[in-house]
């Protein structure tokens, strides 16, 4: 599908190159350490600092100066933060791929982290948090996440509390950074038109001079004890009650994920899927209602998502549970494995137009397997997929001390109990 070569600098660093005969570069940083690397004290401090690197560095001292340096070629540039990684990236033409390599070189490798500008952030993030509870279709995944795992690094928000982010001081954010900001955990991806021998070269250049002995932080284990549903709910005032069924799977490394993915695409991936079909089509009960199987290194989960009027959320629920009934009871046919199947094909391939979307695919891969593998690869997984091993999945995953319940809006917690009382999977 595309052509990629890897690549490992003396300090540890690996590099994936993507060359390819396109307008445009994606040079692209992802460091392996996220909110799971937390502490409950310093919750939130992987997104403020990535928020803080663009603030200032050594040859761009400023934020108006890193801003003008992209803008001025039109080229684009962001980050973000995640449970497990920290990604930093700019996109710029062809003619421009080596300023695109400087500035992301300087923004891993030499922020300033001034005091001063940490205290003006703090209110540009507590706004972000803010944001955020005023979107009740996104509060709602940090309550099942809070759910699913209590009172550890997984079950605590990216984007930290409020009064986390008060308190962080510059020499935090040093700190946190000097122990996780290390080439070991760190992949750097090119994908676009270069030549590779000089986008190398330049690579060794900015980025040999990072060098570190220290061993990379462990991130804490996740502990799993459920042995009964689980429910929370988010008291607030909203138009429609959101809410998310959640049920542990399986991590990144197990195979498992591969009949989970394509349980999740027949029962909510898309807008002839078994739910979609069931609650909006049918029943005409909610405007979005959607299936994942998400995983990360050690956790997974599987989740139904939906938004609805209040007075429907027993109905909604009830008629969910009954379709988990009945794909355990009875195997999906050959023709809607089939379209499953070539709906993930669609996605895979699609997902990967642009040499942006290789970049992030081929980081990651690198990042979390330390290993690369083409595309077609793993559609070759998900082909081997039975309908006996996706029932199967059904059967193991929908159990009653299996699932878990988060909602925002303005239920009863009784109310909900009692719903789930009078409910069998």
């Amino acid at each position: 599908m595309f052509r990629f070569s890897k690549h490992r600098l003396k300090n540890g660093l690996r590099v994936i190159l993507v060359p390819q005969d396109t307008p445009a570069v994606t040079a692209q940083i992802l460091v392996g350490v996220g909110s799971k690397y937390e502490s409950k004290k310093l919750n939130g401090i992987a997104h403020v600092l990535e928020h803080m690197v663009f603030k200032g560095t050594k040859n761009w001292p400023t934020a108006q100066a890193i801003s003008e340096a992209v803008d001025s070629v039109g080229g684009k540039m962001n980050a973000f933060t995640g449970k497990e990684l920290t990604g930093y990236w700019v996109k710029t033409t062809v003619q421009h791929v080596d300023l695109a390599l400087k500035i992301v070189a300087d923004l891993y490798q030499k922020p300033l982290l001034r005091a001063a500008d940490l205290n003006k952030e703090k209110g540009v993030i507590l706004q972000e948090i803010a944001m955020y509870e005023d979107l009740p279709m996104q509060k709602v995944e940090d309550v099942l996440e809070k759910l699913l795992y209590g009172d550890q690094a997984a079950g605590r928000p990216i984007i930290g509390r409020p009064e986390n982010i008060i308190s962080f001081q510059a020499s935090d954010l040093k700190a946190f950074r000097r122990r996780h900001y290390l080439p070991s955990r760190t992949v750097l991806t090119v994908a676009g038109q270069f030549k590779p021998e000089k986008i190398l070269a330049l690579i060794e250049e900015l980025f040999l001079g990072q060098r570190s002995r220290q061993r990379a932080p462990q991130r804490p284990g996740v502990k799993i004890n459920q042995t009964a549903p689980a429910l929370a709910i988010e008291k607030k005032e909203t138009d429609q009650t959101h809410f998310i069924l959640g049920f542990h799977a399986v991590n990144r490394f197990n195979p498992r994920k591969y009949p989970l993915s394509l349980l999740a695409t027949i029962l909510g991936g898309g807008m002839s899927s078994r739910l979609f079909m069931r609650i909006r089509e049918k029943e005409g009960l909610a405007y979005y209602i959607r299936a994942n199987n998400d995983v990360n290194q050690d956790t997974g989960v599987l989740s139904i998502a939906a938004g609805v009027a209040h007075e429907n959320l027993p109905k909604v629920i009830s008629l969910i549970l009954a379709e988990l009934r009945k794909i355990k009871k009875k195997p999906v046919s050959a023709r809607e494995l089939r379209k499953a199947k070539e709906k993930m094909r669609g996605e895979i391939i699609m997902g990967l137009e642009t040499a942006q979307s290789q970049a992030s695919f081929l980081g990651q891969r690198e990042l979390f397997y330390r290993s690369l593998v083409a595309p077609e690869e793993i559609l070759a997984k998900y082909e081997k997929v039975t309908a006996t091993e996706i029932q199967k999945e059904a059967e193991k995953i929908f159990r009653e001390d299996n699932l878990n319940l988060a909602i925002v809006g303005p239920q009863s917690q009784e109310k909900i109990k009692a719903i789930l009382g009078r409910q069998k999977i």
